[in-house]
């Protein structure tokens, strides 16, 4: 029994051991922090003790400070008495006994020879013995000083010895004296600086500790007071500066340990506080780990609340009876709605268009009673606060909590609008490219045709010429249809040659080529064109009238491919008014008007105008009219405006439309005056009275 029994008395010495060892080291952790705790407050005392000592040392020097400047205020007022009078010795000796730490005080002239002095009452004279020439040097050192600044100026402190074998450490204070501005002398006071330390230092400061004015390597130069002998000693230094010196002013202090009993029970004080901190360790342990699992929750639902407000896709959450329990701020900016008025918000939906209301509602309802949801989503219309409607595509899948309880569904919700304008934006660019494949294509196509045509026209040229020619014959000449013949032949062969023109200037114009531009004179543009313009009106039954200012000027323009312009416009207005009905009395007028434009001071413009009385433009037409290869004509290309407007704006002008009173439409474009020809007077300001209006009306 005891063989056995003797492993678990091994077992309970061994833990009692630990515990033992545990509280030996507890106590020598308490003794340990007693330690420190009391040499930490005999070294926070003893700082105490060194401010409080540097802190007296600066009042010290300040009061001594004062003191001076209060000394050279009053040997100002000296300075007031003239020379050579009794009145100064009585304010001189007023001032020596007033103030014991001044010894001496001298008038001297500007060459520092003294004039008059007076001693302190209170010693026997200092300079009887050896004289006041020893320290000349350093009352001349004091004067110069004071000569520079312009002030008072102190000399370096001098020994003085004295009859009875001691001696004297000196300062002198020098102080200019000035009459507008000009020196006639100098007042001279000689310090003691033991007087100074005591009698410009408050009692109660240097009581029971010891000052003294010492030299920078330490050398004492006066001192009063005796510090009471203790264990610790205590000094402090403050640098006196003056004008022409500076002094060490040192303050000693003796003081004992600190007290034992109070940093006892300071100690004891604090070993409860720490006994109290052991004892809510553990308290705080739980405290914290608590803490951490609620943070790392907090993490987790920050990070989660993060991650779904950053989202640009829209959140929503039904329960089972299709109320909103959440939605994230991406929803609301998609939908303009505030998340407070749509949560517990049932059917219909703020956001649903009300002419869609019904049938969302009743698809909703169909589908989350079948709870069966396309995996792919499917697209719908949503309406904002502004009633503007924009296409979502909507994905919704059921809600599962943590014990896989079915409690709704949530939707992911995806704006389409930006998705929608790419797609066009992609489609106009398809057809813009189109477009442009198409224009290339017709370049070449005139590029072609111009080559091929210009030799049947050469052609028809020449064999019209030729006729001319044989008509000239004499015999031939008898006829009487041989004046029609000729007249025929001729606009056979003028309209040859202007068509070649024309098919020149569409060869220049697409291959870019720099085109000759002319001096025209308005008038003349139009002549060109009224037989072709003529021989449609005919056919449609309209009648051309010409409005041309007389003041407006010559343009610079291609002559050729501006004709184009007005005979593409003229052919347009015509063919508008062929489909309206001719009314009683009332017949189709297309009106080619030229008036001068608005002016600058360096360009000036003429306008052209084609009126007709049509059916007028549409605003839909309108926003696609000068687009290339659209057309209302069946038999159309969609070039002819197109081309206009490139023309005109080749030469700097602007081709636009407006309608016309009381229907129909009117085109107006711009070109550049004649910049060679100057404008008259009467063309620049126009009025009813002096302008005259050629009209001429063309049937």
């Amino acid at each position: 029994m005891k063989l056995v029994d003797r492993p678990r008395w091994l077992r309970a010495q061994l833990k009692w051991n630990r515990r033992w060892s545990l509280w030996v080291l507890l106590v020598a952790l308490v003794v340990t922090l007693l330690g420190a705790l009391v040499w930490l407050a005999g070294r926070y005392e003893a700082s105490l003790v060194q401010s409080r000592l540097e802190r007296d040392t600066a009042e010290i020097t300040s009061d001594i400070r004062a003191g001076l400047n209060r000394n050279i205020q009053t040997l100002q007022s000296l300075q007031a008495v003239e020379r050579n009078t009794a009145e100064w010795h009585n304010q001189a000796g007023e001032m020596l006994r007033l103030h014991r730490e001044i010894i001496r005080i001298e008038w001297r002239d500007e060459s520092l020879n003294v004039l008059n002095f007076d001693e302190s009452p209170y010693r026997t004279p200092v300079f009887d013995r050896l004289g006041r020439d020893g320290s000349r040097v350093d009352t001349l050192q004091a004067c110069t000083t004071a000569l520079r600044v312009n002030g008072p100026g102190y000399s370096s402190s001098y020994f003085t010895l004295q009859k009875n074998g001691l001696g004297l450490e000196l300062l002198d204070v020098c102080l200019p004296m000035l009459t507008a501005g000009r020196l006639r002398g100098y007042s001279v006071a000689t310090y003691s600086l033991q007087d100074i330390l005591t009698e410009l230092v408050g009692k109660q400061l240097s009581r029971g500790q010891g000052l003294s004015f010492t030299e920078a390597d330490g050398t004492r130069l006066a001192i009063t007071g005796t510090p009471t002998r203790s264990s610790r000693f205590y000094n402090a230094q403050q640098l006196l500066d003056l004008a022409g010196t500076t002094l060490v002013v040192r303050m000693d202090s003796w003081k004992g340990s600190p007290d034992f009993f109070p940093n006892v029970l300071t100690a004891l004080v604090s070993s409860l506080a720490l006994a109290l901190i052991a004892v809510l360790f553990m308290l705080g342990r739980d405290i914290r780990r608590r803490l951490r699992v609620e943070h790392d929750l907090a993490d987790a639902l920050a990070f989660r609340k993060a991650m779904e407000d950053s989202l640009v896709t829209g959140l929503r959450a039904r329960d089972l009876e299709g109320r909103i329990t959440y939605v994230n701020p991406a929803f609301c900016k998609m939908v303009g709605v505030e998340a407070r008025e749509l949560l517990n918000h049932n059917f219909p939906s703020p956001y649903w268009p009300p002419e869609l209301a019904g049938v969302y509602q009743d698809r909703q309802a169909i589908r989350l009673a079948s709870n069966s949801l396309p995996q792919s989503g499917f697209e719908s219309v949503f309406m904002r606060r502004d009633g503007t409607r924009f296409p979502v595509l909507i994905i919704e899948a059921p809600l599962i909590n943590a014990n896989g309880k079915h409690t709704g569904w949530m939707s992911a919700v995806l704006d389409l609008s930006e998705q929608r304008r790419v797609e066009e934006v992609s489609r106009a660019s398809q057809d813009r490219l189109q477009a442009t494949a198409r224009l290339a294509m017709v370049g070449e196509m005139a590029s072609l045709l111009s080559h091929e045509l210009n030799q049947p026209l050469a052609a028809i040229s020449s064999y019209a010429t030729g006729s001319l020619n044989l008509l000239d014959d004499a015999e031939v000449a008898a006829s009487p249809l041989t004046k029609d013949l000729q007249l025929a032949l001729r606009r056979i062969s003028e309209q040859a040659e202007r068509a070649g023109k024309v098919i020149k200037s569409v060869h220049d114009f697409v291959r870019r080529r720099d085109q000759v531009r002319e001096r025209v004179a308005p008038r003349a543009l139009l002549d060109a064109i009224m037989p072709l313009v003529s021989l449609q009106a005919r056919k449609l039954q309209v009648r051309v009238a010409i409005d041309v200012d007389p003041v407006s000027s010559e343009v610079l323009c291609d002559r050729t491919m501006v004709e184009q312009v007005l005979l593409n416009l003229c052919r347009n207005g015509m063919q508008a008014m062929r489909d309206t009905k001719k009314l009683a009395g009332q017949e189709r007028v297309l009106t080619l008007r030229v008036k001068p434009a608005a002016a600058t001071e360096t360009n000036r413009w003429v306008s052209f105008s084609v009126t007709d009385h049509g059916v007028g433009i549409s605003e839909a037409v309108a926003e696609k009219l000068f687009t290339p290869f659209f057309t209302t004509k069946s038999e159309g290309m969609g070039l002819g405006l197109s081309l206009c407007r490139t023309v005109i704006e080749q030469h700097g002008g602007f081709l636009g439309h407006e309608p016309a009173q009381p229907q129909g439409t009117v085109f107006s474009f711009t070109l550049p005056a004649s910049p060679s020809q100057q404008a008259p007077a009467a063309q620049a300001l126009p009025s009813a009275s002096t302008t005259a209006t050629t009209t001429e009306t063309v049937t």
